[in-house]
């Protein structure tokens, strides 16, 4: 009697185990996706750190031209 007891217990155990590690995939994946997206929104700033630097330089070559024009005339 005592057999089907733990039997039971034991499958309920690997049921627990089957579950924990659907979820644990889960969750793996959902961290795969966060850090892709991570990655991609970092390289996005990134590139828009870079145009606003190019922008600003152009931006003080213009005023350093323009000062030189009005010093000239």
């Amino acid at each position: 009697m005592e057999q089907p007891d733990y039997q039971e217990i034991i499958n309920e155990y690997k049921e627990q185990v089957r579950l924990l590690k659907e979820q644990v995939n889960e969750l793996e994946d959902a961290c795969k996706m966060k850090d892709s997206s991570l990655k991609r929104t970092l390289q996005k700033l990134e590139n828009a750190a870079e145009d606003l630097h190019k922008a600003n330089s152009e931006l003080d070559d213009l005023k350093n031209k323009n000062k030189e024009k009005v010093q000239d005339v």
